[in-house]
């Protein structure tokens, strides 16, 4: 298996790449293809000590700023390590691309180099957010903005199929965000929406879900459109920082809660351990041909590495294909009650 990584995308690229790149050949036994300036990447191995056994480098001069225009960026940097990755993998030089670098760039370059499944116009980004339980996958999360019900419907079973193929999931629970939990709430696609999850046989849909309740974890996948999708994500993220903060300062005020910090600091670390989205590595874009992952971009070497950890799942588990003939399954199961 080869699984080609990204080693400019990201914050802290590439020397955090490159130090989730060898563990991960270490950890996976996998063979790594390093898109990137070849130069920089080797100097910063030998600066830092880091193994490039087990990797091979593809030369690419260009790099994709988070700065820069997506759809521009892909047409006008061809020779970017993202580009490159991409095209490479559309080729089969590779079974899976991970990638930390700008996401409205790889959403751009997946849709257009490597093409979506049948039944898919554009993939969906899809997130694993760790709750006090178990952790939920939430799609989309940015990509598609604006969705039409059936895309939705689409949402849920590749959100089904994930859960159950990479996180090990059995019979996942599908909800879809909604402002109450009636069927008659939210506009007309939401509830246009809510009727096709509904009836859909390929999945365990469970209703609406309000958005109080998505941190509880109750659901395995959580089914919304981009732009909701973005502010729930960026919502609970800060909603956690900022109840970690408040914790903190409540255990530094005095010398009482001290005292109380000291014997309760192994809870502490498991909580703060259980928050880390390091551990989950990454958000696959769910209806792309082939896996494409996209880890966060301030990921660090814990990141990357499981990144590639999701990578590798992918294509062991053939996910791809198990959803394109899901998909397909729904479509040929539609035309049948049409007729």
């Amino acid at each position: 298996m080869k699984i080609i990584l990204d080693a400019m995308g990201g914050d802290n690229a590439p020397l955090a790449v490159l130090q989730g790149a060898a563990a991960a050949v270490k950890e996976y036994g996998v063979d790594l293809i390093l898109t990137g300036q070849e130069k920089v990447i080797r100097e910063c191995a030998e600066k830092n000590g880091v193994s490039l056994q087990g990797m091979e480098i593809v030369d690419c001069p260009e790099v994709i700023e988070m700065c820069d225009e997506p759809a521009m960026s892909i047409r006008r940097k061809k020779n970017s390590s993202l580009v490159v990755g991409l095209r490479m993998l559309k080729e089969g030089a590779g079974d899976a691309f991970v990638s930390a670098g700008s996401t409205g760039a790889l959403h751009v370059g997946a849709s257009l180099l490597v093409r979506t499944i049948k039944g898919v116009k554009r993939p969906a980004l899809a997130t694993c957010v760790p709750t006090a339980g178990k952790p939920y996958l939430l799609l989309d999360c940015g990509a598609n903005v604006e969705c039409r019900a059936p895309m939705l419907e689409a949402f849920g079973v590749m959100g089904s199929v994930y859960m159950n193929k990479v996180m090990g999931v059995e019979s996942p629970a599908v909800a879809l965000v909604n402002n109450g939990a009636e069927e008659s709430k939210g506009t007309p696609m939401y509830q246009e929406a809510h009727q096709l999850l509904k009836t859909n046989p390929n999945i365990r849909f469970v209703g609406n879900i309000e958005p109080r309740d998505v941190p509880g974890g109750k659901v395995d996948v959580v089914v919304c459109d981009g732009f909701t999708g973005n502010v729930i994500l960026k919502l609970s993220e800060g909603m956690a920082k900022s109840l970690l903060g408040m914790v903190k300062q409540v255990l530094y005020s005095s010398l009482k809660c001290k005292i109380g910090a000291l014997l309760i600091k192994d809870g502490l670390y498991s909580l703060k351990d259980t928050m880390n989205s390091e551990k989950i590595g990454g958000a696959p874009f769910l209806g792309a041909a082939k896996p494409v992952i996209k880890a966060h971009g301030s990921s660090k070497a814990m990141g990357i590495q499981n990144a590639i950890r999701q990578a590798k799942t992918c294509v062991e588990n053939d996910l791809c294909g198990t959803m394109e003939r899901a998909l397909e399954q729904i479509t040929a199961e539609s035309e049948t009650e049409a007729e």
